[in-house]
């Protein structure tokens, strides 16, 4: 099954993703003025989906939403290498693994844990 493409896209890969997990990642995205694509999927670890989501992702930007477990990954790092990934995120960790996802296509400087 093919997909369409419509925009370059940061894409959330999830299953079973936490609401208010997924509402705070995106929230982070839409800061920063770039679009996102969400799909539920079937893997089992939120390594996988991100690392997916970054493959397919035009932009090389990809996150991994597995129950709470949040994981960033950038397409060319190779598995098991991630921006930042979080078991138990809080509000502004979700939040900022949705900033630094756009951060990283526009080269910007991360937004750190606890900063702005």
């Amino acid at each position: 099954m093919a997909m369409v493409v419509k925009r370059p896209s940061i894409f959330i890969y999830t299953h079973e993703a936490d609401p208010a997990v997924l509402k705070e990642v995106c929230a982070g995205i839409e800061e920063e003025g770039v679009f996102y694509d969400i799909a539920e999927m079937p893997d089992e670890c939120m390594l996988k989906l991100a690392y997916k989501a970054a493959r397919d992702s035009m932009l090389g930007s990809g996150i991994g939403i597995f129950g709470t477990a949040t994981c960033l990954k950038m397409r060319g790092l190779e598995k098991g290498k991630n921006i930042e990934s979080y078991l138990h995120p809080d509000k502004r960790q979700c939040r900022n693994v949705g900033a630094n996802s756009a951060r990283a296509i526009k080269k910007l400087p991360f937004k750190e844990e606890y900063g702005i």
